[in-house]
């Protein structure tokens, strides 16, 4: 009978054992995304310095091809990212013009309850004006940072990984700083086509990654307010010149070598060459003005 007892507790034992280990939460993924490159170790010592703060920790690259010091491109990239990521995730953003200076090194998170370990320097703004940012705080907290004397360098290494790998192995977040008024945080001009009576007016905001397609600042809901659908070709004044290209749903829909307007993956209208580079081809680039008229 004890013997049977005893059988008993330790298989009980074995189970809340067992639920407990399976109860305690994995560490948190690390979204990483830079303007690095990869021609040198920094990515590398930054991944080196996560993985010696939370042995382990899953990092997955967004990118470290960012252009260097365009933090409007690395604000688009995060906002585009972020939703395929956990809802708990860290993103780590190393985009710093400012290294050095007295712009802010922050974590801040999100309504949907991500946490952006980066620079306060507009990076977060569409962040902010999608999902919201429900709290932030300055990193400042030596014990979130690696060595005794931090570099005006490498933010990166020094600052922001060991901050966002702390933050990725459930250490207490508000412990890096003090508290941030959220609405102070710094926000780029970033801005949507707009609509009057002479038709849209808008902007290149990027390119396509090697392909050169024109990232335009026209959500798909913006445009189908001048009436044009599939098929149609649409006039537009591009850089002071004007064109006409067709409406069409892929890039297969036209012959090769030859341009198109269509919704990209995240649903924007851009433009295009198939098989081309179409910024290369129009010498256009980011920055350029655009207008489309009303069907």
């Amino acid at each position: 009978m004890q013997r049977t007892t005893r059988l008993l507790i330790w298989m009980a034992v074995a189970v809340a054992l067992t639920f407990t280990a399976s109860a305690q939460q994995p560490q948190k993924v690390i979204g990483f995304m830079t303007d690095f490159d990869v021609k040198d170790d920094a990515v590398g010592i930054c991944k080196a310095v996560m993985d010696g703060v939370a042995p382990g920790v899953r990092i997955i690259d967004i990118t470290h091809q960012s252009e260097p010091y365009n933090i409007a491109m690395g604000a688009r990239f995060l906002a585009g990212s972020a939703p395929y990521f956990p809802k708990d995730a860290v993103f780590v953003v190393v985009i710093d013009p400012g290294v050095g200076s007295t712009r802010k090194a922050i974590i801040a998170k999100s309504r949907v309850g991500q946490f952006f370990v980066l620079p306060d320097n507009g990076l977060l703004t569409l962040i902010q004006d999608r999902d919201g940012i429900v709290e932030a705080h300055e990193i400042t907290n030596p014990a979130w940072m690696i060595g005794s004397g931090i570099s005006s360098t490498f933010h990166g290494r020094d600052i922001f990984s060991p901050a966002g790998a702390h933050a990725a192995r459930g250490d207490d977040w508000t412990q890096a700083g003090p508290a941030l008024d959220v609405s102070k945080l710094v926000r780029l001009d970033l801005h949507n086509a707009t609509i009057d009576e002479t038709g849209l007016h808008g902007q290149v905001i990027g390119t396509d990654g090697p392909f050169g397609n024109l990232v335009l600042n026209v959500p798909a809901e913006t445009f189908s307010q001048l009436g044009y659908t599939l098929g149609n070709h649409v006039p537009i004044d591009l850089a002071g010149k004007h064109y006409v290209f067709p409406f069409v749903k892929t890039f297969s829909d036209v012959p090769v070598g030859k341009e198109l307007f269509y919704i990209d993956s995240r649903g924007r209208l851009s433009l295009g060459i198939n098989q081309r580079n179409f910024s290369e081809t129009y010498k256009v680039g980011e920055g350029a003005e655009l207008t489309i008229p009303k069907k």
